[in-house]
């Protein structure tokens, strides 16, 4: 019986450790390299992340008004006409 309280609490408290993170909290603080390897890479990945997701809105806008071009509105050609003219301008 006593054992069993033993191992229960045991188990209950290896749980709370593995959520917690201090397994790699150790890994961190252990190695400079490793800190230094790990930060690169997330930064590596933000990057790209961040390039491929500029890309992909971009191009989704200009697919976009592309289609309102095509549909030739006359607010929206005369709209685009004028910045076209101001644009011309100021070359």
């Amino acid at each position: 019986m006593f054992n069993k309280k033993i191992n229960e609490k045991i188990d209950d408290i290896n749980n709370k450790i593995d959520k917690s993170g201090i397994v790699e909290i150790s890994y961190v603080l252990g190695s400079k390299k490793e800190i230094i390897k790990r930060n690169l890479l997330a930064g590596i990945s933000r990057g790209v992340g961040i390039g491929i997701g500029i890309t992909l809105i971009s191009a989704i806008l200009i697919y976009f008004l592309q289609r309102l071009i095509r549909l030739n509105i006359p607010v929206l050609g005369d709209y685009i006409a004028d910045i076209v003219a101001i644009v011309q301008k100021s070359l």
